[in-house]
């Protein structure tokens, strides 16, 4: 059985994993942190990563990024494998994942999503054989109204993973409202749309003369991040220390 820490257990995806994790033969959360830790739970929870002293084989993070150097220092401290889902970390503690990853195993990717992440390897295969037909390339993406940034992670992950495909040789471009021109051949184009309550829709378009080939990724709960964080965890228990990303994941299935 591997033995996992939960930490922002009390959050929106912090429940749901506790809630699957409970249906898990093969896991079980043995403790988690929270700053709010009224909420009661069938594990002990405490208020700060450095009081917790349960054993684990693993830490699944879904917190924030004010959080994240704490956490860093103390997986990398205890050699305790860490799935780092936190967004929006600064090219700080990006570094700092580099150097945690020395000491310990750290898994961190743009988008958790076991989906997602088998479309950015189908993405690379189809932009080697499209773009040098021709093919333009748009991604639109889709989020609900509350979304602060814009375009999302995900999208500009899917961006890359075209780019990389072709040598980089893409740019990017986000809008197109302020100058009159023909689209370039070489440009990646991003759009952003934010409205009701839309979890996560990602959209790749390959345009060529008179056809045209779409990837889309739509989720339709948080649950589908959950599934890849606890997948994630199974994955990464054990491992010895370095960098890995859900793309490991997925060749492992």
């Amino acid at each position: 059985m591997i033995r996992a820490i939960m930490h922002g257990c009390n959050g929106r995806m912090g429940r749901v994993i506790t809630e699957m994790t409970a249906k898990e033969p093969e896991m079980e959360i043995v403790a988690g942190v929270d700053a709010y830790t009224e909420t009661p739970n069938t594990y002990p929870v405490f208020e700060k990563i450095e009081d917790c002293d349960v054993e684990a084989d693993v830490i699944i993070d879904f917190s924030n990024a004010a959080a994240a150097d704490t956490l860093l220092d103390y997986a990398a401290a205890r050699r305790l494998p860490l799935v780092l889902c936190t967004t929006g970390l600064s090219e700080e503690q990006l570094a700092h994942v580099e150097a945690a990853a020395k000491e310990t195993a750290v898994l961190r990717s743009a988008n958790m999503s076991m989906g997602i992440n088998l479309l950015l390897k189908l993405l690379r295969d189809a932009s080697r054989v499209l773009a040098p037909a021709g093919f333009d390339i748009e991604i639109v993406e889709r989020h609900h109204n509350q979304k602060l940034d814009a375009p999302s992670g995900t999208a500009l992950a899917l961006a890359d993973a075209v780019n990389d495909s072709l040598d980089n040789a893409y740019h990017y471009v986000y809008d197109r409202s302020q100058v009159r021109q023909k689209r370039e051949a070489k440009e990646i184009g991003i759009s952003a749309v934010r409205g009701g309550t839309i979890v996560g829709d990602h959209e790749v378009i390959y345009a060529g003369t008179d056809e045209v080939i779409e990837f889309k990724h739509t989720a339709y709960s948080r649950a589908v991040f959950a599934r890849g964080a606890v997948e994630a965890a199974k994955f990464l228990a054990g491992k010895p220390a370095g960098r890995y990303d859900m793309a490991d994941v997925i060749e492992a299935q």
